[in-house]
């Protein structure tokens, strides 16, 4: 069954691009439908199991990483009541959740130079500000993961900010706590899908605090819509490589003719199911033994 939305009713909701938010008063129920987004836009088409895969990624992680998070259950029958009837559609693809003070900072771990980090290196030398050296090509491993915080957008694209830009605002010992939380996370989850053939290029993590401060790892966490995974099998430094994610709804997206500035078109059949099969078989090579 594919997903484009739920409405439980006398619950307050927020709708975001791909997830259904229920704020139940101090914890929230997170639902993770099967929309997808490009180019700031969300599609009229759906990828099957894409919000039951996202989740159950995020459920994969969660207790691997071992680091405090919002987590409540990921078991509807442990719901409140509210939910209940709705059980079908939401099992496998739902959290229930504590609330936390969002960190108004997405915090970025990047372990290679792609994406908004390669073309700032090929104007100046830099990622957010930090110096890197001469002569790195396109998807080359850096000397060792940098944090690159980005504010958080409601719309549009997040924008990449300096580590100075984040603590001016948060406060320095905040944002030295999340900086080395999550480059730790990334560490540790990178080696590991190493072990499975995946790299993780770079990631993003959401972070967020309980009234008496304490941290906790929130939202999705390592996914293909928050990481950039690619195949060790396919992976060459000097260009772009294949990754497990939206790349053919991109691509298809790129080449079809839309203006990007009216309602994007209907995704095709066969975009739709090589998309499905990627998001998968990352959730696949990553949790079966």
């Amino acid at each position: 069954m594919t997903l484009h939305e739920t409405n439980i009713p006398r619950i307050p909701m927020r709708r975001g691009k791909v997830r259904d938010v229920y704020d139940y008063g101090d914890s929230l129920v997170i639902v993770a439908t099967d929309r997808i987004s490009a180019f700031d836009y969300i599609l009229p088409t759906a990828i099957p199991d894409k919000g039951r895969i996202l989740t159950q990624m995020t459920q994969f992680w969660l207790p691997f990483l071992g680091v405090p998070n919002h987590l409540i259950s990921a078991n509807v029958g442990d719901f409140p009541e509210e939910f209940q009837p709705y059980a079908k559609e939401l099992e496998g693809r739902s959290m229930w959740v504590r609330k936390t003070n969002v960190v108004p900072f997405e915090c970025v771990a990047r372990g290679y130079l792609a994406g908004s980090a390669w073309k700032e290196y090929q104007k100046s030398g830099t990622v957010c500000g930090i110096p890197l050296p001469a002569g790195l090509r396109e998807s080359e491993a850096l000397p060792e993961p940098i944090f690159t915080p980005a504010t958080k957008a409601e719309s549009g694209h997040d924008e990449n900010v300096s580590f100075e830009v984040m603590a001016s605002r948060i406060g320095t010992e905040l944002a030295e706590e999340l900086r080395d939380k999550t480059l730790l996370i990334y560490r540790r989850a990178a080696q590991y899908a190493r072990m499975r053939n995946i790299i993780i290029a770079d990631t993003k993590l959401e972070w967020g605090q309980l009234q008496d401060g304490e941290v906790l790892l929130i939202d999705e966490v390592l996914t293909p819509d928050s990481s950039r995974f690619w195949d060790t099998r396919s992976y060459t430094v000097g260009q772009s490589p294949p990754s497990f994610d939206k790349q053919f709804v991109r691509d298809w997206l790129e080449n079809c003719g839309w203006d990007k500035n009216s309602p994007p078109p209907p995704l095709p059949d066969d975009v739709v199911e090589k998309t499905a099969a990627k998001y998968a078989e990352a959730l696949q090579r990553l949790t079966t033994d």
